[in-house]
């Protein structure tokens, strides 16, 4: 997958996942549900053989 894919890939997962309410309390949160969904998403998919 080249860079310019990826870049696209994460946009459109990012697009998708900004749609999904994120209810933690501002005052404790510290990542947005959006990164942590899309970092999760992006750790597995390189995964290879298993």
């Amino acid at each position: 997958m080249s860079i310019a894919n990826a870049t696209a890939f994460t946009e459109k997962m990012s697009l998708v996942f900004s749609q999904i309410e994120d209810s933690p309390v501002e005052r404790t949160r510290v990542h947005f549900l959006t990164d942590i969904l899309i970092i999760g998403i992006l750790s597995v998919i390189p995964g290879g053989k298993g």
